[in-house]
């Protein structure tokens, strides 16, 4: 049998993933993966120049997607030194657990390459290339061709896959007062005990403002309680989250896993909505006739049968939004924290979490103005809820809060950031913000065809008009020329336009199957309807 010869550029989760399922294919390959950084099989955000060791990965062992092994089992094999490294003990493991993001990152690069090993073991030929960076791609009748800043091979591919997972602006973009995210350079940077801005109040800016503490202070525990005690030099140190809502992201909670199934939003049933004549409220009766079924104390309470598409967020958030954001957080850890003891689920709140799942499927094909009220309602809703955040982050702002340190702003939608010399000044409610640090940590945005960073591949599909990339089912471009059915594009920041909540390792693991399924049995069937 012929070997197919695959490239994927990247070495991260999805880059991983897909490897590892197109192995389990009955095909001898020829693979090379291409990692820009110095070491393969970590990826960015779990890298030692992207996270510090206090950042959090904001996933539990049980719901991470096994390489070779799972991820707990990896764990209980790691030396005693190692876990002590990463504040880990021994006996304190389990399957629910928040890990340090440089901890998974670890786990990942020992999963490749033992997943390698057994690759060439099995006749296939794996080449692993670090420290090169992909900087084209083309296509002829050949194949597709790579240049990389080592020269790059010789000879095309039959199939390219993109795995080069988030994309955030390069540290020569930030100074030494300005990040525009949380990665491009803070954890190398050295930040004085200022007044420091933070945009955002998503793990990405807790993450920012851990990276900046962690250099004047330090976390200790007091019983079951987290204080912060602030070096004495650091006295001037404060830091303000800022964000439209002025809300704080609520604490993981406990849930059955794997998923128990939906009982009136189904697959089938959301579908069914696109052939009528207003598919979002459509869809929002059965979100709100399963959240009903699922808890009528939480429906009753916010009124739910009386609310619509538009009108849901507002209700939702409500409560939050007229409650002191620290004390909200404070009960909300002291529920989530015993339900968890108890394993108890909070029904409301696993039904949301399934929802987004099944709702992000129509997503793609709803009209452009039903596509703009889901952004501005039920897609808030979604991502609070599945965007919580590990119980230790929670712990570690109101320990911050505690010791005076930090504070949250509200800025509404109607505000003003500019920079001033070496300073960010954000106008606001008729009010100045002076910032001698700024850091934007909003998280990944949707990117176009037009932010890739290969010249020829962009320059065919703005031949074939396509702003936003299509893709088949099995993530293989479409309608692109010479590339259509060669390339796969798995990096998410080009799929959030159709796919919004395609963020995480679990989306890696499902990419990255339907691309080995796809080679497998060549199916075509387009994934996305875009415009």
């Amino acid at each position: 049998m012929t070997r197919r010869t695959i490239a994927i550029v990247g070495s991260g989760p999805t880059g991983i993933y897909t490897l590892r399922h197109l192995l389990d294919t009955a095909t001898p390959l020829e693979v090379t993966l291409f990692e820009r950084g110095p070491r393969a099989g970590i990826g960015q955000p779990y890298s030692p120049d992207s996270v510090s060791a206090p950042m959090l990965a904001n996933i539990a062992s049980i719901e991470i997607p096994p390489v070779l092994d799972p991820y707990l089992d990896w764990l209980r094999d790691q030396p005693d030194a190692v876990l002590a490294e990463f504040g880990l003990e021994r006996d304190a493991l389990h399957d629910r657990l928040f890990t340090p993001r440089l901890l998974l990152g670890r786990y990942y690069r020992d999963q490749l390459l033992a997943m390698t090993r057994r690759a060439r073991a099995a006749g296939h030929r794996i080449t692993i290339r670090e420290g090169t960076e992909v900087t084209d791609i083309r296509a002829d009748d050949r194949g597709l061709w790579l240049s990389d800043s080592a020269g790059g091979p010789a000879r095309p591919f039959d199939r390219v896959i993109l795995a080069t997972g988030h994309q955030f602006p390069d540290a020569d973009e930030a100074t030494r007062s300005y990040f525009p995210s949380p990665w491009s350079g803070l954890i190398q940077a050295r930040i004085p005990a200022a007044r420091v801005g933070i945009m955002g109040t998503s793990l990405s800016a807790i993450d920012a403002a851990m990276a900046v503490v962690t250099q004047h202070g330090r976390f200790r525990r007091d019983g079951d309680d987290l204080a912060f005690d602030l070096d004495p030099g650091s006295a001037d140190l404060r830091i303000v989250l800022m964000s439209r809502s002025g809300i704080l992201p609520e604490a993981d909670f406990y849930c059955p896993i794997p998923y128990e199934p939906l009982s009136i939003a189904t697959a089938p049933a959301l579908a069914a909505c696109l052939q009528g004549p207003a598919p979002l409220d459509a869809a929002f009766d059965l979100v709100r006739a399963e959240i009903m079924q699922a808890d009528p104390a939480f429906a009753l309470r916010i009124g739910l049968g009386g609310l619509d598409a538009d009108s849901f967020a507002d209700a939702y958030f409500a409560a939050r939004q007229a409650a002191d954001p620290f004390r909200w957080a404070r009960r909300n850890l002291a529920e989530v924290e015993r339900n968890k003891a108890d394993r108890v689920t909070v029904a409301w709140r696993y039904a949301l979490l399934r929802l987004h799942e099944a709702v992000e499927e129509i997503v793609p094909d709803l009209p452009d103005a039903d596509r703009d009220r889901f952004d501005a309602g039920l897609k808030k809703v979604f991502v609070d809820n599945y965007a919580a955040v590990p119980s230790e982050s929670i712990r570690r702002l109101l320990a911050l809060r505690d010791a005076g340190i930090l504070s949250l702003q509200t800025l509404g939608t109607d505000y003003d950031l500019t920079r001033e010399g070496a300073q960010t000044v954000i106008d606001h409610h008729d009010r100045t913000e002076r910032f001698a640090v700024f850091i934007d940590a909003r998280g990944q945005k949707a990117l176009s065809s037009a932010n890739l960073p290969f010249p020829a591949l962009r320059a065919a599909l703005a031949a074939a008009g396509q702003d936003i990339p299509e893709v088949a089912e099995d993530y293989g471009l479409m309608d692109a020329g010479a590339f259509t059915g060669r390339l796969c594009l798995a990096a998410l920041p080009y799929l959030m336009h159709d796919r919004p909540f395609v963020q995480g390792i679990t989306a890696c693991d499902d990419i990255a199957r339907a691309i080995a399924a796809g080679m497998a049995t060549r199916r075509r069937r387009r994934l996305t309807l875009v415009g």
